[in-house]
């Protein structure tokens, strides 16, 4: 190597290793003594990268991909609005109403879920249904554990059925310009079974739980709604689900559905804006930057010339290397990583669907595979009562394995 060489190989190698911190950081979602998280972290990441001059400040601004930060910003405003209208606390009353055992509970909390996540973003759905849920476990004095894994697991599941339902799958239905409607036809058939499964798995390891043959329900909480806010939201929704199922832009119909909410006599701005979580949109965009910069110093072309003879072996392969991949850096970095790989590929369009799969089934695996398993975990700290890492992976291993391989087998089916 000449001197020119040696100073950039040096160079890329440094790149390489605050890359690779960024990414454990996100995977940890902290690092030990530190005050960090995920979003301070990829911020410090990319910054540390374009201080160095790993890319321009010109780069990295068209590395962020606003169309996906826009449509996760349009999901929380729709979830915020839901929330001060009183949808969710509707929905809550609905359940205790209507589950009369545990087992009807476990199958109302499940569907709700996964239906919730796949109109919308799972992280946000469960964010609001956590203290909701446990407020109604604490009513009808039972063991919260599996309803609060059922929350966590069927989130994920239900969001694997559509372009909306979690970041990765955005990330993914922007990339390969896919149609909403294409996404949920072959998708939704997996995440309906995916479902099933979790009901089952969690009724086989809580047996006991599930012996009860009536609730007694001691009282059934009264609901405020405000009514012109509840409707003028579902009309948005409708507004978007039609322009989504249109084929319309996905990105614009969004925030066409938002801005109908936002121009408002009723609600103050700054109560919509409150619930919106700020740091999850400075997480994606720092997030860009540092996988983005992997393909700008020429790794992600090295990446694939290694990968790509195991790539193209079958959807067995790329699948489960993108589970394996999904657990140790998390789902939605492993998903830029992978996408540049995906148009070189045989099949691009089954590619697509199948790292959605992958990346969003490998959520369920560990207690850190996903934020929503997080985010019902620290709900519920909050409230007193904790999710250990091995009480979830007794639920989560034996989910996620049998999600994934009737997934495959559904794959298999439709590809012969």
């Amino acid at each position: 190597l000449g001197k020119g060489d040696g100073t950039l190989l040096m160079l890329n190698s440094f790149y390489l290793i605050v890359i690779a911190i960024t990414l454990i950081g996100v995977a940890l979602g902290r690092f030990p003594a530190l005050k960090m998280n995920r979003a301070t972290i990829t911020l410090a990441g990319s910054t540390i990268l374009l201080g160095f001059g790993a890319i321009s400040p010109e780069v990295a601004f068209k590395l962020i991909d606003f169309n996906t930060l826009a449509l996760i910003f349009s999901m929380m405003i729709l979830n915020a609005n839901l929330k001060l209208s009183g949808f969710f606390s509707i929905l809550n009353r609905f359940i205790l109403i209507k589950a009369k055992n545990p087992k009807k509970l476990l199958i109302l909390i499940i569907f709700s879920s996964g239906f919730l996540s796949a109109i919308f973003l799972n992280d946000t759905v469960v964010l609001i249904l956590t203290p909701l849920i446990l407020y109604t476990l604490k009513s009808l004095k039972v063991n919260p554990l599996p309803y609060l894994l059922a929350l966590a697991l069927s989130s994920n599941v239900g969001s694997m059925a559509t372009i909306t339902g979690n970041p990765q799958n955005m990330i993914i239905g922007i990339s390969s310009k896919i149609s909403y409607t294409k996404f949920l036809l072959h998708l939704i058939f997996p995440s309906l079974l995916g479902l099933l499964i979790i009901y089952f798995v969690l009724i086989f390891l809580y047996r006991k739980e599930f012996q009860k043959e009536k609730f007694e329900i001691l009282k059934i909480p009264e609901v405020k709604i405000f009514k012109p806010l509840l409707i003028k939201t579902l009309i948005s929704i409708l507004i978007l689900l039609l322009g989504f199922f249109s084929g319309a832009s996905i990105v614009m119909t969004a925030l066409f559905s938002i801005s109908i909410l936002l121009i408002t006599r009723r609600v103050k701005p700054h109560r919509v804006f409150a619930e919106i979580d700020w740091s999850l949109l400075v997480f994606f965009a720092g997030l860009f930057i540092v996988t983005g910069t992997l393909g700008e110093i020429g790794f992600v072309e090295r990446m694939w010339q290694f990968f790509s003879p195991l790539f193209s072996k079958g959807i067995f392969l790329f699948s489960f290397g993108t589970l394996i991949i999904s657990n140790l850096i998390s789902n939605v970095p492993a998903v830029l990583l992978i996408k540049p790989f995906i148009p070189l590929m045989e099949f691009p369009f089954y590619k697509w669907l199948l790292l959605a799969m992958a990346s969003t089934l490998a959520g369920n695996l560990t207690l850190i595979g996903s934020v929503a398993n997080l985010i019902v975990a620290e709900g519920a700290k909050r409230e007193g009562f904790e999710i250990t890492f091995w009480e979830y992976l007794k639920a989560g291993f034996p989910t996620t394995l049998l999600t994934f391989i009737f997934s495959l087998l559904f794959f298999k089916i439709i590809l012969c």
